[in-house]
């Protein structure tokens, strides 16, 4: 499913409209707690869908998760995602290719990536990225919202 900024529709848009179709695809149910009320850089807002998309497959393929919630929240420290899901988990040091895509990624912008799970108890993925990586990210860059 395709996730991509167009010109049209920034961050929060983009991000509405795939959780949308992918819980009407999966029938798994999504709870949308938070989305950006500012500008996002575009290279960020890149990063961040790259990084729910593949915790979204992550989901679909491995996690046999009944519901996820998603919160998206920009402010005074930067940008903050958290990505959690009442599936199977995984075992600690069980990272797969998609783990070490959304590191790369958001390392890549100056953020972080945190995640924790346990066996029959759900996945959390952490991201963060920090305002001041932010505001470099943001330099001579059209902003999103």
């Amino acid at each position: 499913m395709e996730l991509r900024l167009d010109g049209r529709r920034g961050l929060a848009q983009v991000l509405l409209d795939f959780l949308a179709r992918w819980e009407e695809r999966t029938g798994i149910a999504v709870a949308v707690w938070a989305v950006p009320g500012v500008d996002v850089p575009r290279r960020v807002s890149e990063v961040v869908l790259a990084t729910v998309r593949e915790a979204f497959d992550n989901v679909e393929r491995h996690g046999r998760a009944r519901t996820v919630s998603i919160a998206l929240t920009v402010g005074s420290r930067g940008l903050r995602l958290t990505i959690s899901d009442d599936g199977a988990g995984f075992a600690p040091g069980a990272a797969g290719r998609g783990q070490i895509v959304m590191k790369a990624g958001l390392a890549g912008i100056g953020g972080t990536l945190k995640i924790n799970s346990v066996v029959g108890g759900g996945t959390t993925v952490s991201a963060a990225v920090p305002s001041a990586a932010m505001d470099r990210s943001a330099r001579g860059e059209e902003r999103l919202l």
